[in-house]
């Protein structure tokens, strides 16, 4: 069982940066990819950004430019770089690790961190 939590969350200006952690309770150097995804109020969870095992990264459009995901395998966590945040960032982050176990695909996900961007 893959423990993830994040934090960084809080509260910023439209124009703020934001850097979110996620720290996995095992060695995350196997996973297959790590990602972060939001949920707004009322609607559904949406992926951000991935970081594949070989380090391969993808955004979604609304934040391409503006964050950043990146992996320290040495301190198991994964990070989250989020510049010229924008009111419509607003949302409950969460960390997801996609781990492979022999034949198995298995999903862990952390407890939200919530971001709010507001004047």
């Amino acid at each position: 069982q893959v423990q993830l939590v994040e934090s960084g969350g809080g509260f910023v200006q439209p124009g703020g940066s934001l850097r979110l952690s996620c720290a996995a309770s095992e060695s995350i150097f196997s996973f297959n990819y790590m990602a972060w995804y939001r949920q707004a109020p009322g609607q559904q969870r949406e992926a951000v950004a991935t970081i594949t095992r070989g380090g391969i990264t993808n955004y979604a459009d609304s934040v391409k430019g503006r964050f950043t995901i990146s992996r320290d395998n040495a301190m198991n966590t994964v990070y989250l770089q989020m510049n010229s945040l924008k009111p419509e960032d607003t949302a409950v982050y969460y960390c997801n690790a996609h781990v492979l176990r022999g034949p198995r695909s298995l999903d862990y996900w952390g407890q939200g961190t919530p971001v709010t961007v507001s004047s």
